[in-house]
């Protein structure tokens, strides 16, 4: 086994020795008597061989071995307490959880956190998206943005985006397949629906359809999709492959640059929507994400709808 020259230990007592220049004053910034200082640079010089300090009047100062010694050792001690540091500052950082759904995520969410991190740099965020939510109280610390009823969630919860939902596709699929002026010319156009729970939660292709006495045959061979996840429902109706639902909050930039384009009346559900669920306990970090989040969908103005 290789000798050990010196004790790993002992170097934090010579650097702080060395820079003070005096043994009192280094005992007193490491917590330890000024004997036990002493003592331990004793023990570093013999074990080097070499005297590291000359001892004057009052204090000490460094030998040219010392000098040598300390130049590389200060390197050392000083990278290992910036690196603590920063270990101590990660564990530290605070963190905030948002639990929410892929669409609200996606198109909603993603494109704006960075304003809120540009706000608030000190916090690290944390989303967490899946299509199978537990819309129990978000954890400690923890928000949460849920698709729903006021009934579900309770007096605590606060609407962030009120159902409104509107046909969309793009100015090429309308052009060949439309127009599409009355609601009852989408039922026979090639549909892009979202699959869900039954009776589903929110507006689907059948109960919009109602909405303006028109049935909608399952079995009229138009070789409608389907999709578990809005993104890919919208990802369809980009590449002009039907017409979608479009949730207003969650498609408005892509009406507002007319890569998609309304293709019917629009409907709303004020009594459902997306909202935001406080945290179980009080949380500040957590508190100013909500208000931000709520703050946000209120600047949200309405875009203009781009007809076919």
């Amino acid at each position: 086994m290789a000798e050990r020259l010196v004790d790993l230990g002992w170097l934090r007592i010579f650097v702080e020795v060395g820079r003070s220049g005096s043994l009192s004053s280094a005992a007193l910034a490491l917590g330890l008597t000024q004997p036990a200082v002493s003592y331990q640079i004793r023990r570093i010089e013999e074990q080097m061989g070499v005297s590291l300090f000359h001892r004057q009047h009052r204090g000490v100062k460094l030998s040219p071995e010392g000098r040598r010694l300390f130049e590389m050792v200060e390197k050392a001690v000083g990278g290992v307490d910036t690196l603590v540091r920063s270990f101590r500052a990660e564990a530290e950082r605070p963190s905030v959880r948002l639990r929410t759904d892929y669409a609200f995520s996606a198109l909603w969410l993603i494109p704006r956190m960075h304003a809120f991190r540009l706000l608030h740099p000190e916090v690290d965020i944390q989303i967490v998206a899946t299509q199978r939510l537990d819309r129990g109280a978000p954890d400690n610390g923890d928000i949460a943005v849920f698709f729903g009823s006021r009934n579900e969630f309770g007096p605590g919860a606060s609407l962030l985006l009120p159902e409104k939902v509107v046909p969309i596709c793009t100015r090429g699929f309308a052009e060949r397949h439309g127009p599409f002026t009355d609601p009852s010319q989408l039922a026979r156009a090639t549909l892009v629906h979202l699959d869900s729970e039954m009776p589903s939660p929110w507006f689907d292709w059948e109960s919009y359809l109602a909405a303006f006495g028109i049935a909608h045959d399952n079995a009229a061979g138009r070789g409608d999709l389907r999709f578990n996840t809005y993104s890919l429902v919208v990802q369809a109706a980009l590449s002009e492959q039907g017409v979608a639902i479009g949730w207003m909050g969650l498609v408005d930039s892509l009406l507002a640059a007319r890569t998609l384009v309304t293709a019917g009346p629009m409907l709303e559900a004020p009594e459902r929507g997306y909202w935001l669920l406080p945290p179980a306990a009080p949380s500040p970090h957590a508190e100013r994400l909500a208000e931000w989040l709520l703050a946000e969908a209120a600047a949200a103005k309405q875009p203009s709808l781009p007809l076919p």
